[in-house]
């Protein structure tokens, strides 16, 4: 199956459906999304079965949804721009920015695969073919001077249909992602032209620093890396609610404490058993990164639907002998402590740090050999998205940004709690990690 070929019926670009004077101007893009210049979009879609009325036709359907993203764009305009570098001499430096000039828009893809919803569900791990379903594979947001910053994929199944979007990392972070594509779904379902949550689209900038912000670079060689991923094996497992209760219950009880959430329960849970399947020496060091978003955690808070980068990724450090030996309530509570120590204070120095020394991310070093890294949230609205489908089978994700480690949480499908996490290892460590007593005890299938 992995060989079949995703065949393109249909390829265009979607702009704004109204354009007014401030979607003209350009954008200039903070600290927190430039320094995402270097990783890949965010890549994630929803399978679904195909619709019971036979009266459905495919045509109409992708019309509609290329009508209704036009009609969403225009509230979400930067999504259908490009970035451009402005050079500077003095000192050496650039400035990349959103142009809205000579942009053709969002990108829409409709294809078709000859495969079933079973060949995607039923295998014990995510089939390759899935990272077909997504445009821009193995893009960098870099790459947004060239490439569209949106791209849809919508792909035809022989018993189903998946929507795939991948949107550039420096426009958006999970929270922004996920609020757009409720919206585009809201407007679909409501054939309206209004949201109920219009984008924040002002730049958040730190006080008193300047809104143009200059990176210390005369060529995108001295910052962009494209590190080849290595063959991984990607699972996805599922949690119920009653277990995750368990599990939050236990780890709690071990510290004395009510304080420890079902995520930092759990995420402690993947740290301690991928670092037994990876068998680490007792004295070397491993770490758990949580991404976490600062919208709330910023004096005064951002709102939620802020359309840019408010995310940090916050580190829980150990060796593989303090882990291993101490249980799941003190890994549970050290990621707790790291969580709760994150405030405005240490959001504005970092950031200050930042402005006085900008850095660009670079994933073949930022991320822990050693290390597990849970990103997104249960918390985000996936299901909620059915552009007249009905309830989606499965949220997946592609190629992009992964590695031996990582992590994604989604909710569960049935929701009330369950959740469910894709995890990324080389076939070595999953053969050992699935084989964890201690993690598939809770493990639901």
């Amino acid at each position: 199956m992995n060989s079949t070929n995703v065949e393109i019926i249909s390829d265009c670009f979607v702009k704004p459906k109204y354009q007014s004077e401030e979607s003209k101007k350009p954008i200039y893009l903070s600290s927190w999304d430039l320094v995402l210049v270097s990783i890949n979009y965010i890549q994630k879609g929803l399978l679904f079965g195909l619709p019971e009325n036979k009266e459905f036709s495919i045509t109409t359907f992708v019309d509609d949804l290329k009508d209704s993203l036009s009609a969403t764009l225009t509230h979400f305009h930067p999504l259908a721009t490009r970035l451009s570098t402005r050079k500077h001499q003095n000192p050496p430096s650039l400035t990349i920015f959103l142009n809205p000039e000579n942009s053709p828009g969002a990108r829409f893809i409709h294809s078709a695969v000859n495969v079933t919803v079973a060949d995607i569900l039923t295998p014990t791990d995510v089939p390759l073919i899935v990272q077909s379903f997504f445009d821009h594979h193995k893009a960098v947001n870099h790459d947004g001077h060239e490439q569209s910053l949106l791209s849809i994929k919508v792909t035809e199944l022989i018993d189903g249909i998946f929507i795939g979007c991948s949107i550039n990392h420096m426009l958006v972070d999970g929270t922004s992602y996920w609020h757009f594509f409720n919206s585009w779904s809201e407007m679909f379902k409501s054939r309206s032209f209004n949201i109920s949550r219009p984008p924040i689209l002002d730049r958040w900038i730190l006080a008193g620093s300047d809104p143009i912000v200059k990176l210390p670079f005369t060529h995108e060689d001295q910052f962009i890396n494209r590190p080849d991923c290595p063959m991984l094996r990607e699972r996805i497992f599922h949690f119920s609610s009653e277990s995750l209760a368990k599990l939050k219950t236990k780890a709690n009880s071990k510290c004395n404490t009510a304080k420890i959430s079902t995520l930092q329960s759990l995420s402690a849970l993947v740290w301690r058993c991928v670092t037994r399947a990876r068998r680490i020496t007792a004295d070397g060091n491993t770490s758990c990164s949580l991404a976490v978003s600062n919208r709330s955690r910023i004096s005064p808070p951002i709102f939620e639907n802020y359309l840019g980068n408010m995310v940090q990724t916050l580190k829980g450090i150990a060796t593989a002998g303090e882990l291993l030996d101490h249980g799941l309530g003190w890994a549970a509570l050290r990621l707790h402590e790291v969580v709760v120590s994150h405030n405005d204070k240490a959001i504005e120095q970092l950031m200050d740090a930042w402005v006085k020394s900008p850095f660009v991310v670079n994933p073949g070093v930022h991320f822990d050999r050693n290390g597990v890294h849970i990103g997104s949230s249960p918390r985000f609205d996936m299901y909620g998205n059915e552009f007249g489908l009905g309830k989606a089978l499965a949220v997946l994700s592609g190629y992009a940004n992964k590695f031996d480690g990582k992590v994604t949480s989604y909710p569960g499908r049935e929701g009330g709690g369950s959740i469910d996490l894709e995890v990324c290892l080389l076939p070595e460590n999953m053969a050992a990690f699935e084989a964890d007593e201690e993690f598939m005890s809770i493990v639901n299938v």
